[in-house]
Parts: C-alpha cells; structure tokens; sequence
C-alpha cells in the first residue's frame, strides 16, 4: 500500500528517547528508512537546540528542529533560526517578578542565534539557588547560562522565547495555578514533571523536577509543525506525529494521523489515532514501519 503520510514529527524525551536516556536501535534504523523513502521526519521537543544535539548526531538530522516546545524552528547543523515566537519585554517583567516573589530563580530561553548563549538566569539570591536538578542539566547538556541579580541586567531583552521555574522534587502546581490565573489571556502555559534524571542523581536524592514554562501563546508544537509543513507544501492530512506528554497534545491532536506512546499521558492516548510501542521498545522504529508499509 502507498505511503499515506509526507512528514513524521517526533518528539524527544519519552518518545525517541527512553526512561533510561536510550534511543532504541530500531529506532535509529527506522529513521534512516524513512528518509530513504522520502518521509521527512523533524524533531519536534520541549529542549532548546542546544540540549538537542547528541539527539540531531545520533539521528544525523538534517531537516529543520521545532524547538523549546514550538517557541523556535532551527536548522540543525548551523544552528541558524528560521522562525521564532519571542515575549513582550514587560510581559517576561511581570513573570519574572511573579516568580521571584515566590522564591523561584525566573530562567530566560533565549533564541541562541541571536543572543549568542541560551538560558539567563535571574536570581538575587545568586547562582546556587538555582536548583540541583536545573544545574546538572544544564551542566551535562553544555548549556551557556549566564546569571543577572535583575532583569534589568539582561542585555537581550528582545530575545527570550520563553520564562520558567524550576524546582527538584517540589511539586509546582500552585505555582502553576498562580501563573494561570494572572497570564492565561496573554501566553501559553506548560506544567509537567520533566524527564527521568539518571540513577546517579537519584542516588543523590534527586527524583524528579518539576517544571512550569510561559510563552509566547503563538509558540506550540502544532502551530510550529503546520507552519513547517506549509513552507514544504504538504497538507494538514499528510503529517503524522508521535509523542507521550501534554505538550505533545495539540499536534497529535491535529495531525492527519496522531501516533500517542504505549507510555502516554492519557490525554494525549484520548486524542491520538494510533497507539506505538513504549520508548523502551523502539515505539518510534514500530510507528515508522507501520507509515512506510501503509498500514497506518
């Protein structure tokens, strides 16, 4: 049977990448076979471009990156941006001071074509108070983080895509729920628990962080990928995307075929036409057999 579908977006963590930080071999394999069919895949990830980029080599990624969970779209070996969806400056204030009233360090994402690093921290209390789990990340990811006591000492205004808080093993629900109740006319607002950290880090006592993130209410995986799709010339029908968590709901919503992880959040199985594998077993590899025999 004919191929149904043009482009396969995928996301990263719990979907390409397992609970313990692996992409299943039949995965990578799958993915090679499908651009030698001619199915487009893109990544498509909550991550800055910057955390993305053992994932872009494994993969050997080429076609564009929906990044920072639909804020930019990246080339991946230059690194230029194509698109992004950037904050009002005093709209990233009022958050900012929000979040600093209640404690929580307020990390700027910034477009890293433009500003030259990725992430501003702005903490009165310096830089040890950003959390344990924040710092390996970024530590681990090689992530350039600069540190500012005020957003008045952020000398790239125009360029944040995004502002979160981030806390290890504290839930921040109402934080979550505060941010909701003050922004939700002006942005769009993600709250989940965040990707598995190691065993060594849980070792350490960290289990889990848990994050909330404000943008630009224009920066959202679905619009992002139907942007993309447009510039490529194929239709709303001929996209297919997989993924696990609640920022995966609106493509897997939206697409012609919306692919959710045997691990899913249930609202994305709700929305979802088909059902893979888990991360564990190369859901993604299995997803990509079934587009290129025409089954799906």
């Amino acid at each position: 049977m004919p191929r149904r579908y043009d482009i396969l977006a995928v996301d990263i963590d719990g979907t390409l990448i397992d609970h313990n930080n692996r992409v299943h071999p039949r995965s990578v394999e799958a993915i090679a076979r499908a651009r030698q069919d001619g199915l487009k895949v893109v990544l498509c990830t909550g991550r800055a471009l910057i955390e993305c980029k053992s994932v872009i080599a494994l993969i050997n990624q080429t076609d564009p990156v929906i990044v920072s969970g639909g804020a930019v779209i990246s080339e991946p070996v230059t690194g230029r941006t194509i698109e992004r969806f950037t904050m009002p400056l005093g709209l990233v204030r009022r958050i900012a001071d929000h979040l600093l009233s209640r404690r929580h360090p307020s990390l700027l994402l910034k477009d890293p074509d433009a500003a030259g690093f990725d992430y501003l921290v702005i903490s009165p209390w310096g830089p040890e108070a950003l959390d344990p789990a924040s710092r390996w990340w970024f530590d681990h990811m090689g992530v350039r983080c600069r540190f500012a006591e005020k957003l008045e000492d952020d000398d790239h205004p125009e360029h944040t895509v995004r502002v979160g808080a981030y806390s290890a093993n504290n839930p921040v629900a109402a934080l979550a729920t505060e941010l909701h109740e003050m922004f939700h006319a002006e942005v769009m607002l993600q709250h989940f628990t965040g990707v598995l950290l190691p065993k060594e880090r849980r070792d350490q006592g960290i289990e889990s962080i848990h994050i909330v993130e404000v943008f630009n209410p224009l920066a959202d995986k679905w619009q992002a990928l139907s942007r993309l799709a447009a510039t490529m010339g194929i239709p709303r029908e001929r996209i297919a995307a997989i993924g696990d968590q609640t920022n995966d709901q609106t493509m897997i919503g939206n697409a012609g075929l919306g692919i959710a992880m045997a691990n899913a959040h249930p609202s994305v199985a709700a929305v979802a036409g088909r059902t893979s594998l888990s991360a564990e077993d190369g859901g993604v590899g299995f997803a990509i057999d079934e587009i290129l025999a025409g089954r799906w």
